[in-house]
């Protein structure tokens, strides 16, 4: 909380995850909901739920929420994250999704879809390096959705994700181009030059407003440039 304090006296956004996935037992996976309902607590009396873009956000993992357990595991995700989704419409925070590896994506995408027909607000991150993202990134777009845009930190198989660096920053470049066009919130999650390069000409041809889009980085990771970004008066979100 003394970060995310420090973080929004630099005029930066934040988004909190509570780290932890691959939950096997349901108890453990209440004890995740527990803490971020104690997060979001704690997070209320900073909250400005008034603003377009909300400040304070949380990120989860569905697989910490129970999505893998063996029997109802899905169901049990989508429980647990509404319990979060609700608790975070009443402090005035936002909750994104976030992906893992290739083969929770179908789930993870409809839990999602679910959960956004009650909260319009939820946002969901897709990996650039997956090749079914592009085709993703035209559905939800159209939809309206915030979509965090990374490059993806999984081990994958070539056949279901690009291996190749300069491929997986021409597929980044391709969806995001997807999203600016879109009618959704794009939210750039990237540390690359390039990527951070090709923001503001897309902004411009696109017509984006700066409450259309914001950049992402890790906490720690480029300061200096999350500093900058924000001192031009961009949305920098920064993820702790």
């Amino acid at each position: 909380l003394d970060s995310v304090g420090q973080l929004r006296n630099s005029d930066r956004l934040v988004s909190i995850d509570y780290l932890g996935e691959d939950v096997t037992d349901a108890d453990a996976a209440n004890a995740t909901v527990d803490a971020y309902l104690a997060l979001l607590d704690a997070l209320d009396r900073r909250a400005e739920p008034t603003a377009q873009v909300r400040p304070l956000e949380v990120s989860l993992k569905l697989s910490a929420l129970g999505q893998a357990l063996p029997r109802d595991g899905e169901k049990i995700a989508l429980e647990n994250a509404h319990t979060i989704c609700e608790c975070a419409q009443r402090t005035g925070a936002w909750v994104t999704v976030d992906a893992e590896d290739h083969t929770t994506t179908d789930s993870t995408l409809s839990i999602v879809r679910d959960l956004r027909t009650e909260f319009g607000w939820l946002g969901t991150v897709l990996q650039a390096y997956l090749r079914r993202t592009e085709a993703d990134c035209r559905e939800f777009a159209a939809s309206g959705a915030r979509i965090r845009l990374c490059k993806g930190a999984y081990d994958e198989p070539a056949s279901v994700a690009y291996r190749d660096r300069e491929e997986v920053t021409a597929s980044y470049l391709r969806c995001l181009r997807v999203l600016m066009a879109g009618d959704g919130y794009p939210m750039v999650a990237s540390h690359d030059p390039e990527i951070i390069d090709a923001v503001p000409p897309m902004v411009r041809e696109f017509g984006r407003g700066v409450d259309d889009f914001e950049y992402q980085m890790l906490y720690g990771i480029r300061d200096a440039e999350q500093r900058r970004l924000a001192d031009e008066g961009n949305h920098v979100r920064v993820y702790v």
